[in-house]
């Protein structure tokens, strides 16, 4: 079934010009929109748990690759755009789960879009296509979510006859530094905007310490020091030292955790007991974070005690897979960190802690929704958020405690300077907030170990009562399940800075 286009209504949302348009989802393929090549617009019939809904592909120029799904019954009278992971060049239009995820919205009946980032690639890992090409990086780094959000808005009145009431944005790692991105600098997109596990300084977190990392766990023979079959002793170890029995080791803060690199120390011949001098002092780079020849941090933090389950898949490989850390950092430093790029011959060993931050502050400009400064220990957003407050924006930030790729550290230091910049923790609450899900590997990707999935989670229903209601959140609900669905625990996970602490009823939020 089709809906009606009201043609008054698309000259008032910006159509160049007002083609005849038979009044069916077919019909939006026609329509003139400001450096907008439209591909198709169809409908597609139910399936699943997803409506049917009418399909529209398209590009803005130049290379801003988009999808726009609109129900063809029970809108809810909203817009749900949603951002893309690592250095993204796919339209990943059926991400599951939540992360990133346009059907997240489509199934509670929004219209909802994604984008490829503004470019073509291969996978996420992919940075080619940034080699001489300034257009695709800024359009990576801060266009393609605010131009496609422009077209959609544009579709939405069109088809419905319309406005969409609220409108709504969801990312995660780089769709979270997406996020904040359009809070900061587009504050109008967006009635509210969740921002996951923001990789929010690209500069600072995947050359500089993606770098650290790496260079860490190198040998002389090029080799890992730290491989896979070890980290199951330390996953354990930091489990006993600092993880909740209830929750089966779940490391609530690993800012409080004590636990030491040398308690693992071989003290006679290595075993499957013990570490290696250098496997330990693998442990004691990556928990400290990159420093400078002075001792001077170079990022908020290290990798978090308590992310230990979830390093095969990111640090140390998981089966046949290599490990992916190490894969962002070798393309962002050949082809997206530096002006001109040194191209593939560079190695992730050549990186210089000394001179290759500063090389990188250009490039800082396009990417990064706030930048870390070592010299003065601080972190400093793109903008601030008074034109976002101003607009009755609502910012909900949630990071995992126990993300080893985008360390959650960096996602505390930024609420905090943003709570610098509004006058105080109080006066930021009443436009942003910020939640640390203890034990939630990156995004939610991996269920491995304690720590919830993206779907452990519901942010956007509190968004929403936020935005709609004036509701702002106190706290969500983390939910773990087994592979069944069966639920295992569930508890509150506390609007920053406050923590869960024990009552008669069980835990509720209070002052740490």
């Amino acid at each position: 079934m089709g809906r009606k286009i009201g043609i008054a209504a698309g000259l008032a949302a910006g159509l160049m010009a007002a083609p005849a348009l038979a009044g069916e989802c077919g019909a939006l393929a026609s329509l003139k929109i400001e450096a907008v090549n439209l591909h198709s617009a169809a409908e597609v019939p139910a399936s699943g748990d997803l409506p049917a809904y009418c399909r529209v592909l398209g590009t803005v120029r130049p290379a801003i690759s988009f999808e726009v799904r609109l129900p063809l019954q029970n809108w809810n009278g909203k817009y749900y755009g949603t951002g893309c992971g690592g250095f993204c060049g796919t339209l990943n239009s059926d991400a599951p789960g939540f992360t990133n995820a346009m059907n997240y919205g489509l199934r509670r009946g929004y219209a909802a879009s994604t984008m490829d980032g503004g470019h073509w690639g291969t996978g996420s890992v992919d940075g080619r296509w940034a080699v001489g090409d300034l257009v695709a990086r800024m359009d990576w780094g801060q266009r393609a979510v605010t131009e496609t959000a422009r077209v959609s808005k544009v579709l939405v009145r069109a088809f419905y006859d319309r406005p969409q009431a609220k409108s709504y944005f969801a990312g995660c790692s780089t769709g979270g530094r997406m996020a904040a991105m359009e809070a900061l600098k587009y504050p109008k997109d967006f009635d509210g905007i969740i921002s996951g596990a923001p990789a929010l300084d690209y500069t600072g977190l995947v050359a500089t310490t993606f770098a650290w990392v790496t260079k860490a766990n190198t040998g002389a023979d090029g080799k890992p020091i730290l491989t896979t079959p070890r980290v199951r002793l330390v996953a354990d170890a930091v489990a006993a030292a600092c993880g909740s029995e209830g929750n089966k080791g779940l490391v609530a803060d690993p800012r409080q955790c004590g636990f030491k690199p040398s308690s693992l120390r071989c003290t006679g011949e290595t075993s499957d007991t013990c570490l290696s001098e250098a496997e330990a002092g693998v442990l004691e780079k990556w928990y400290a974070g990159p420093t400078d020849a002075a001792g001077r941090a170079l990022y908020p933090g290290g990798i978090p005690l308590g992310s230990e389950a979830h390093w095969p898949r990111w640090l140390t490989g998981l089966g046949n897979a290599p490990a992916i850390l190490p894969l962002f950092s070798a393309d962002f430093l050949r082809y997206m960190a530096f002006w001109p790029s040194p191209g593939p011959a560079y190695r992730v060993v050549d990186f210089d802690f000394a001179a290759d931050p500063a090389r990188m502050a250009p490039q800082a400009q396009i990417y990064n929704a706030a930048t870390y400064h070592p010299a003065t220990a601080t972190v400093r957003p793109a903008a601030d958020l008074a034109a976002f407050r101003d607009a009755g924006g609502k910012l909900l930030i949630y990071h995992g405690w126990g993300d080893p790729l985008v360390t959650p550290f960096m996602s505390v230091a930024f609420y905090e300077a943003l709570a610098k910049g509004a006058g105080g923790p109080e006066a930021l609450a009443r436009t942003a907030r910020l939640f640390m899900v203890p034990g939630m590997d990156h995004c939610g990707i991996g269920t491995e170990g304690p720590g919830i999935s993206d779907t452990g989670i519901d942010p956007l229903t509190a968004l929403e009562r936020w935005v709609e209601a004036g509701e702002a959140p106190r706290e969500l609900v983390a939910t773990k399940r087994d592979a069944a669905g069966a639920v295992q625990w569930s508890r509150p996970v506390c609007a920053y800075p406050q923590v869960p602490r024990a009552d008669g009823a069980g835990l509720t939020c209070a002052a740490p």
